[in-house]
């Protein structure tokens, strides 16, 4: 049973089976598509190095399962994916080669309420979902459920400051604040390094290292975090 979560974002709603598909699909699409794809898994298994390749994985959300075959490259690792969506844990078993999917236990669950107790996995392995969170009241409970959960180590990706492509979002919302458009549509954020670093030191957690996409050209960085006991 999906443990209910006192926080429920509007993003996290449309992960119907056709978005679920497009989710699969978009990362295989053209050739930037791929190299990005190709650059993502490099950056995951470095930071899952610096990690001290972690036995029990949490990947959350997991989507539609494409770092599962990463995650398998360890023969000795136990994988755990969960997702708020059915549709995309469907969309994931269907999608990713049987002999790995035979390796993963999947189970429906939000980020702000894992059906896990605590200290459950060695590691919970968080791509592209912070930045999807505006508030950061909101990314302090998903940091301290990541805390409660994980025994060791968190790795999560988001967009961050720093970089031409963060300077260049900034300067279009500007744009559309001054032509009075709104941002009620948005669901992607930028959040400032020192901001979110605080925040990591808030819940609990010392950042081992990061590693930036592009360095000094994307907003996409992944941080590799280890909890501290209170």
């Amino acid at each position: 049973m999906l443990k209910p979560s006192p926080i429920e974002l509007e993003f996290s709603r449309k992960y119907d089976q056709e978005h679920a598909q497009q989710y699969l699909h978009k990362h295989q699409d053209g050739v930037a598509r791929r190299l990005s794809h190709w650059r993502d898994i490099q950056v995951a298994r470095h930071a899952l190095k610096l990690a001290d390749e972690p036995n029990l994985v949490l990947d959350l959300p997991c989507g539609a399962g494409r770092f599962w075959p990463l995650l398998a490259e360890q023969p000795n690792r136990v994988i755990m994916a969960a997702d708020n969506s059915a549709a995309m844990l469907a969309t994931a078993r269907a999608a990713q080669p049987a002999e790995v999917v035979a390796r993963v236990n999947t189970f429906q669950t939000s980020a702000f309420a894992i059906d896990l107790g605590p200290n459950a996995v060695d590691c919970i392995f968080s791509i592209r979902l912070l930045h999807h969170i505006q508030h950061a009241e909101h990314r302090l409970a998903m940091l301290r459920e990541f805390h409660r959960v994980s025994r060791d180590t968190v790795i999560v990706s988001l967009w961050v400051d720093g970089n031409y492509k963060a300077w260049k979002r900034r300067r279009l919302e500007q744009r559309r604040a001054a032509e009075g458009q709104t941002a009620q549509n948005q669901n992607r954020f930028v959040v400032a390094r020192a901001v979110i670093e605080g925040e990591f030191k808030q819940a609990g957690f010392q950042i081992i290292g990061f590693e930036d996409f592009l360095p000094g050209y994307a907003m996409w960085r992944t941080y590799v975090l280890r909890k501290q006991e209170a």
